[in-house]
């Protein structure tokens, strides 16, 4: 089966497809970790990327009933140096190649992966073209001329209905965006009693819970276009702990009255350093985003700067001045340290602690 990468701009890489034959048009990103593809293609984040893995081999490992982010693959596409059509692990129950075909997912291999992401870091993420269908040059061109990407897909990545997550502990309400599935199992094991709130539910129908905290998930697409969920969150400064991840890092900047950007080419990958302002002391983290929050925009709103990226200087991490209010860019629940960030969901907790605010 053949495969074709054609991106904005006219470079065409011709390679070899696996998974489905299909075609899709999406925005290109690289991501640099040498492990975790089954919980990168399954993270809601990625929804409507296609993602070009800078490690040469993927599928070693098969694709396993353990490490789903979510119930199906989000990402639009998969681009990679070689796979492996033979595994090799115990858990693994397919093939890369058969998981992405059951789940009309494109991939194209035998290509210069390295070129691509080199590309992607001097010109910036562009739309992009995969398809594994022998489609001409021609059609791919036009396809991308006659293609917007959106970058609104947060609106429909998360949960659409309430969903109840039983414990025994103090109550979360997640206000989602596009969760990890790891990010309520690090909610779950401290025993949390945890609510899922689809991303524009009103605050009254959150209150109705009683909550002790709200939580702010990760999603993909632009924070702007979170209209709702901006709002949502602003409701609740002051009255309740809050605790972001990610997009919801963004959210609550915007919530705030600060701003966000789009980064040239965005943070992806297991291998990100960040320094801790407050404690001098630095930590590998997880990383999957293409905005950032803008640091004198938050500060001037009364919240303090606590990380930063070692490679880039931007923010990774935030907390109010007085309100019991914190967020970072990064995926504690991500383990690649494994476990240097995990103290954040305690403190969470911490925060909870102090209980609600109704008045």
């Amino acid at each position: 089966m053949e495969g074709m990468i054609y991106l904005e701009g006219g470079a065409l890489y011709r390679g070899m497809g696996f998974g489905a034959s299909r075609t899709n048009v999406g925005e290109l990103v690289f991501n640099t970790s040498m492990t975790g593809y089954q919980g990168i293609l399954t993270d809601p984040s990625y929804k409507g990327q296609i993602i070009n893995m800078t490690y040469p081999l993927i599928g070693n490992y098969g694709v396993s009933d353990i490490d789903w982010q979510s119930e199906f693959i989000h990402a639009f596409g998969l681009v990679t140096r070689d796979i492996s059509f033979r595994p090799s692990n115990r858990c693994s129950v397919m093939t890369i190649n058969d998981w992405l075909a059951g789940q009309g997912v494109p991939g194209v291999y035998y290509v210069d992966t390295r070129a691509i992401a080199k590309r992607i870091r001097k010109e910036g993420t562009v739309k992009c073209v995969i398809s594994t269908e022998g489609i001409p040059r021609e059609t791919a061109a036009r396809l991308l001329s006659e293609t917007n990407l959106r970058c609104d897909y947060m609106r429909e990545a998360g949960t659409k209905d309430v969903q109840h997550f039983p414990g025994g502990g103090k109550r979360v309400a997640i206000l989602d965006f596009g969760i990890k599935r790891n990010i309520i199992t690090s909610m779950t094991n401290r025993d949390c009693d945890v609510f899922l709130f689809p991303y524009d539910s009103e605050p009254e129908r959150i209150m109705a819970v009683r909550p002790d905290g709200l939580f702010l998930s990760n999603g993909p697409g632009d924070p702007q276009e979170a209209t709702r969920g901006i709002e949502t969150t602003r409701a609740f400064l002051g009255k309740l702990p809050i605790f972001g991840i990610c997009m919801g890092h963004q959210v609550l900047a915007l919530a705030v009255g600060g701003s966000t950007y789009k980064l040239k080419f965005g943070h992806r990958g297991a291998n990100h350093g960040v320094r801790d302002l407050e404690t001098d002391r630095s930590v590998i983290t997880s990383q999957n985003h293409s905005y950032a929050v803008e640091a004198a925009g938050v500060e001037r709103q009364g919240m303090i700067v606590t990380h930063v990226n070692l490679n880039d200087g931007t923010v990774e991490g935030m907390r109010h001045r007085e309100l019991p209010i914190f967020s970072v860019q990064y995926h504690p629940e991500g383990s690649p340290g494994p476990n240097d960030s995990e103290y954040l969901f305690d403190r969470f907790l911490s925060l909870m602690e102090g209980g609600r605010n109704d008045a």
